[in-house]
């Protein structure tokens, strides 16, 4: 029966042929059947970004209103650490899948051969220091370098996603970019947020003379920065002429933000239009359960994030001169994590063009959808679904804010970060909004790990 279900409801075989191709340009021999994927990570735990990206690769999922297979099996398990509510051991057993000690073991299968076609490394979450700039020293890089020693061993590259920023250094950000490139190995990383529904639908034309940009979030520092700058991205880099790069970051707080505020800095006009755009998707959309078993549950707070280091107060900007003389605006307003809002002005027009992205009934978990998806595309394919340059150029922009905030707001020059792009249409891999009316705010999200729930409900 469920086979059944899963043949009527998932994406055509003619919709996913016509999802673009960005990476490699040459060849590689994709695997026979269902790619074999070997999941590392650092925690998972009840909406850690683990858990919430296996719930799509463990069981169908909805993606644009349809019931989705994903495409591939996640055939082996490497957890870093186990925290006291930890859900590693336990989906371990229930699914079948193996749990190694190591990396090198998950991605051998217990072999001494790379024997997986692609590996899910989710470095986010769990108990990790702070280094002296206050970053968090999560171990995307330890990840990525072990799994390239099994690759390297096994001459054989396979596809691999690393969980947003590519890692809190940029030396070794820039590295982990390089050596895909050298090997041809398809690289996807990046924030979920750029897939999310757009309300208002808003799409950049191609070659569009942007003036100016902001993009506002309701986070943390660096954390939520950093989310912030791939959605600013995500819209910016088709503007004339492509990405060139970031020339210098400043990041503004306290009096001298509201000093940058007064004197116009940034345009307010664009700033009240990205909230508006918020203000209006509120007036219309469906809210989330509150009471019951399964009422929306905050994500935990880690241990280590009670003691973690300085951080500004109140709302900040962080202000960036692009190469080709573009200005935009990264900023932090109130408090909140469902804010995501984005605005420009495109050169010729009158009306600022602003939208909101919109995460779902069940919060930031349902931004996840639409990146499984995308993973699950460049495993099967081969194919980036959007230039791994984006993800390379915010990686270096938040550690330059980080730089900012330890040099007293000063401007940081970055001239490292001369990265040149061409940007691709991204919109299949997005969510259009068509899942929310699925996924309600009368369809109760599970504090369990049931990733096979939607296609038992519709038996």
């Amino acid at each position: 029966m469920e086979s059944k279900i899963l043949r009527r409801d998932v994406l055509s075989a003619a919709a996913a042929a016509a999802l673009p191709a960005v990476w490699p340009s040459a060849a590689r021999a994709l695997p026979t059947g269902r790619p074999k994927v070997a999941a590392i990570f650092t925690v998972l735990r009840f909406r850690s970004h683990a858990f919430n990206i296996l719930e799509n690769f463990l069981g169908p999922y909805y993606f644009n209103g349809h019931l989705t297979d994903p495409g591939v099996d996640v055939v082996s398990f490497y957890a870093d650490q186990f925290p006291n509510d930890d859900m590693a051991r336990e989906v371990s057993r229930r699914f079948g899948i193996p749990l190694y000690d190591s990396i090198d073991e998950a991605m051998c299968l217990g072999g001494d051969r790379l024997a997986v076609d692609a590996v899910l490394s989710i470095g986010e979450h769990g108990d990790y220091p702070y280094n002296k700039l206050g970053q968090h020293m999560y171990p995307r890089k330890r990840f990525f370098d072990q799994a390239i020693a099994v690759m390297q061993r096994s001459d054989r590259y396979v596809p691999l996603f690393n969980d947003k920023h590519l890692s809190y250094r940029w030396d070794w950000s820039r590295e982990m970019f390089d050596t895909a490139r050298q090997h041809s190995m398809p690289l996807i990383a990046g924030s979920s947020v750029p897939l999310a529904q757009r309300r208002p639908a808003l799409t950049i034309p191609e070659g569009a003379e942007i003036e100016e940009a902001v993009s506002i979030h309701g986070g943390g520092l660096e954390s939520y920065d950093f989310h912030a700058f791939e959605v600013l991205q995500s819209f910016v880099e088709s503007r004339a002429g492509g990405e060139t790069g970031i020339a210098q970051i400043q990041l503004l707080t306290g009096a001298e933000f509201e000093h940058a505020k007064q004197s116009g800095r940034w345009s307010q006009d664009l700033v009240n239009a990205a909230m508006q755009a918020e203000e209006n998707m509120h007036a219309v959309r469906q809210g989330r359960p509150t009471t019951g078993v399964f009422a929306q549950q905050p994500a935990r707070t880690d241990t280590n994030e009670k003691s973690r280091p300085r951080r500004p107060t109140g709302d900040y900007a962080i202000c960036i001169k692009y190469r080709d003389g573009l200005r935009a605006t990264v900023l932090k307003v109130g408090s909140g994590s469902d804010r995501w809002n984005f605005a420009c002005r495109i050169k010729g027009e009158t009306k600022s063009r602003a939208t909101a992205l919109f995460n779902g009934p069940w919060g930031n978990r349902c931004l996840f959808k639409a990146l499984s998806h995308a993973i699950q595309h460049t495993f099967t394919t081969g194919a980036e679904p959007y230039p791994a340059e984006r993800t390379l150029l915010t990686t270096g922009a938040v550690d330059a804010v980080m730089q900012s905030w330890n040099q007293s707001g000063k401007p940081v020059s970055t001239p490292h970060l001369n990265i040149r792009y061409q940007a691709t249409d991204f919109a299949v891999f997005r969510e259009s909004g068509a899942t929310w009316s699925v996924i309600t705010k009368d369809v109760p999200q599970s504090a369990g790990f049931e990733p096979r729930a939607f296609a038992q409900r519709k038996k």
